[in-house]
């Protein structure tokens, strides 16, 4: 069993209940956000989506969509502060009104093809993208806050505090939703959010603080993310080595558990836990060994009695292909199968002859 125990109460007593749940999941909360992510930045006074153009190149898109392209713009802060957005809404047959909405943070990196993002529109669900680094920048070495340079860009000027830089890209994606929120097209309760590798561990923070959020679709994000820092397969990232190549990511308090992870006080059963009863599948390569697929098995197991818990098992997910770190065209194609069943309405039946990959375990 991984530990610590997601269902005994700091005190040593049982969690029986969902509502026992309730009340144990802020401990949980307690355990995991502030060692780990350093907390999280302060909540803005608004956010405001301004359209900016809606000029798209048809011939790369499925006939009839529409194209929105605009700013979150974000008051509160030392100065106002914006990212881009861009939004892509189904149109014709197969679209409903409103619809539901796949958002990703990983706009401009190279899996999130065009290909993708059609077959997504032509299935009935809205996409929407943002680079989140626009947010935090992403720094390769050990956090080291003596150096401010690090700290220097996207919302640390504006929004002080010592959050590390996968807390900043989860910010992002809640401003996400506040602005997607404001467009009317867009369903509120079926708003999904996806992440590759470092995206996927920032989704799953972004789901676990935000209960707006109905379903997250993590592809392979390992050390400190669906991975154990306990249980750490041949070829495995450690927790050592995470806080050493990419600390800024991090709290840095997180860096002195390297070489001592027994000593936690929560492993990341608790991270994906803070998501039940929602939605949360996660994907893993097998042939992606530092992503420590054994561990990833364990905290699924592990989290599973909290959705177990509360009723909703079906609502979690994971699955294991042949292949690498990447998030291949059919990794998206199975997460929008798992998307349209646990989203519903309207959307293209599954494909019965695929195997129901969500099944595992």
């Amino acid at each position: 069993m991984l530990k610590p125990d997601i269902l005994t109460f700091a005190d040593g007593s049982p969690v029986r209940t969902p509502e026992d749940w309730r009340r144990r999941r802020a401990e949980v909360a307690a355990a995991v956000v502030p060692t780990e992510f350093d907390g999280m930045p302060p909540a803005p006074a608004a956010t405001r989506w301004e359209l900016v153009s809606t000029s798209w190149e048809p011939r790369i898109a499925p006939p009839g969509v529409r194209y929105l392209s605009g700013n979150v713009r974000i008051d509160g802060g030392a100065a106002p502060f914006s990212f881009g957005m861009k939004v892509w809404l189904p149109q014709g047959a197969k679209a409903e009104a409103p619809c539901p909405v796949v958002l990703t943070g990983d706009d401009g990196w190279w899996w999130m093809t065009t290909d993708m993002t059609n077959e997504a529109l032509r299935r009935g669900f809205a996409v929407a993208a943002f680079n989140r680094c626009e947010c935090a920048r992403d720094i390769f070495g050990p956090r080291d806050d003596s150096k401010p340079e690090q700290r220097a860009e996207g919302i640390y000027p504006l929004f002080p505090g010592r959050y590390g830089a996968i807390a900043a890209w989860a910010w992002g994606y809640h401003r996400a939703v506040d602005a997607l929120l404001q467009i009317p097209e867009i369903d509120a309760k079926r708003i999904a959010v996806t992440g590759h590798s470092r995206g996927g561990k920032t989704v799953l923070l972004a789901a676990a603080t935000d209960e707006r959020i109905a379903l997250c679709g993590d592809n392979q994000s390992g050390c400190c993310g669906c991975s154990a820092s306990r249980i750490v397969g041949e070829g495995g990232e450690t927790l050592r080595s995470i806080s050493k190549d990419w600390g800024q990511w991090f709290g840095p308090d997180l860096a002195s558990y390297g070489d001592r992870p027994d000593e936690l006080p929560y492993d990341q059963h608790f991270l994906c836990a803070l998501i039940a009863p929602r939605a949360l599948r996660v994907n893993i390569g097998l042939g992606d060994l530092w992503s420590n697929p054994l561990g990833a098995w364990e905290v699924h197991k592990a989290s599973r009695e909290v959705w177990k818990l509360l009723g909703a098992e079906s609502a979690l997910a994971i699955s294991f292909r042949e292949g690498p770190h990447r998030y291949w065209a059919d990794d998206w194609s199975r997460f929008l199968d798992f998307c349209a069943w646990r989203l519903a309405g309207g959307l293209r039946p599954l494909d019965l002859d695929r195997r129901p990959d969500w099944a595992v375990g």
